[in-house]
């Protein structure tokens, strides 16, 4: 691999999950972003109060993320060699993480929408 860009990045992408699997995932979080464009355009404010719910989910999404990642690709803890491995792990915890407050937001949002009280 003499050089990185966006088609290399795919195909290990693929190798490590499956084609199938991760091309799902990503109509899977490009759907959860539109929903969650349409849920501030719609509430045309953040709800503070889902939002900290959010944010408080947020150490389930990044243990979540890790644990899928070491368990599709079979290592483990016991398999992290030097620091690029620790921060690819943070990168994961990180990415879950936010992933998963989004996707707690936008579920608050669809399920209780603001009252039009509160909108006024």
């Amino acid at each position: 691999m003499e050089e990185m860009n966006l088609g290399v990045l795919i195909a290990v992408f693929e190798e490590m999950f499956g084609r199938w699997l991760w091309w799902t995932m990503v109509v899977v979080a490009v759907v959860i972003t539109v929903l969650w464009i349409y849920v501030l355009i719609r509430d045309r404010k953040v709800s503070w109060r889902k939002y900290l719910l959010a944010q408080l989910s947020m150490p389930i999404g990044a243990v979540a993320a890790v644990w899928f990642v070491m368990a599709r690709t079979g290592s483990g803890l016991h398999h992290m060699g030097g620091p690029l491995d620790w921060l690819a792990i943070l990168g994961i915890a990180a990415a879950g993480a936010v992933g998963f407050a989004i996707l707690v937001y936008v579920v608050q949002s669809l399920i209780w929408p603001p009252k039009q009280a509160e909108q006024a």
